[in-house]
């Protein structure tokens, strides 16, 4: 059994903006005040808190550290195989006894293969992951095999449908319903027998702070006060298929507030009145985001030095919040100030690597040369 709430380890706090320095003193607190509260189901990947996709981050030996004390038999821990540096089976097997010296552990609970698209998932049958993941399932080094997910519905069946797998993993929050996987995923795993993981259910934070002044009013509608943060994970927890929602939490403030929601998370519990609400907000959000970022830097680092994720914030900030020309100066100080002028949009070299990592296939490039034309003009 696993609980509701998960604790994603991708976005922990860190130290002088480098994603690469977690902050262990606040984040073991974080982990283990969760754990204590009853979340047992912690989530990292090879990846996270690292330099970028091809090495081996931060995360997984800091969750180690984290789970030392006791803390490590109390949790399920998740981590995931990196898929889109496997060429043979022999890299599987490499790389997952690498994860467990990471982790510092005999078996992951719950291994995933991670982030499975058109390109990868072809070189991974070729491959052998069915033969690895049955020996390693076999032999103890893991517990159940699931997959998380970046790319269309017909992809995603047939997957389900070839392997016999434990679980998945898919971005579904009340922006994202008919994106990727989305609602038809999730009822077709689920019909499957699969337990369902939810990542991006706030989407990156951009559906629980800074909202707009209109979508906060739609939200106060409601006979039922909560916080934008509430409304989200609601949304996601009113589907009885969901089993458990992972969190990347980076602050106490998270941890203490995403707990108390989970204490009353419950399959279709949502009135119509608070599901038409909800709707009201995404139109909202629909009509004014342009770049469908959530910021886990899967671009980064980029080779030139541009703040990807933080231009695509600052756009998507200033387009939600009317994207008026009153507002533009406003914006371009915050530009200025957030992202800085050694990572700035028109920094790109148009290289195309980004594109090749980016799970929402954002047209990177192109989207970056609207940041430079609105921020960066005189």
């Amino acid at each position: 059994m696993v609980s509701v709430l998960g604790f994603g380890c991708m976005r922990l706090p860190i130290i002088d903006g480098d994603t690469t320095h977690i902050d262990e003193d606040k984040a073991i607190k974080m982990i283990r005040h969760a754990i204590d509260e009853g979340v047992n189901y912690i989530d990292t990947a090879y990846p996270y808190h690292g330099k970028g996709m091809e090495h081996g981050g931060e995360s997984e030996p800091f969750v180690a550290k984290a789970l030392r004390n006791g803390y490590r038999e109390r949790v399920k821990l998740a981590t995931k195989l990196p898929s889109w540096l496997i060429k043979t089976r022999a890299d599987m097997d490499r790389y997952l006894n690498e994860q467990l010296e990471r982790l510092q552990t005999d078996t992951i609970d719950f291994y995933l293969v991670h982030t499975l698209n058109a390109t990868t998932w072809p070189i991974l049958k070729e491959a052998g992951i069915s033969d690895f993941l049955d020996q390693a399932i076999k032999d103890g080094r893991i517990k159940h095999a699931g997959f998380s997910f970046h790319e269309r519905i017909g992809l995603f069946k047939e997957i389900v449908d070839y392997y016999d797998w434990s679980f998945c993993q898919i971005q579904y929050n009340y922006l994202d319903e008919t994106y990727q996987a989305g609602k038809e995923g999730l009822e077709y795993a689920a019909k499957k027998g699969l337990g369902i993981a939810i990542m991006e259910p706030l989407r990156g934070g951009k559906i629980a702070e800074n909202l707009p002044e209109d979508a906060l009013t739609f939200f106060n509608q409601a006979d039922n006060k909560r916080t934008p943060a509430e409304w989200a994970l609601r949304w996601v927890w009113n589907h009885p298929e969901v089993s458990v929602a992972l969190s990347g939490m980076t602050t106490m403030d998270h941890v203490t507030e995403n707990i108390k929601i989970a204490q009353d998370a419950q399959g279709n519990s949502l009135t119509e009145k608070e599901i038409d609400i909800i709707n009201q907000v995404k139109a909202l959000f629909k009509k004014r985001i342009k770049v469908n970022c959530t910021a886990c830097a899967y671009c980064m680092p980029c080779p030139a030095g541009v703040n990807i994720p933080g231009c695509f914030t600052i756009l998507n900030d200033y387009l939600i919040s009317g994207g008026t020309p009153e507002l533009k100066d406003r914006f371009k100080h915050l530009y200025n100030f957030r992202v800085g002028a050694a990572a700035h949009a028109s920094k790109c070299i148009d290289c195309g690597k980004c594109e090749s990592h980016c799970p929402q296939g954002i047209l990177i490039r192109q989207e970056l040369n609207t940041v430079k034309e609105l921020f960066e003009s005189i």
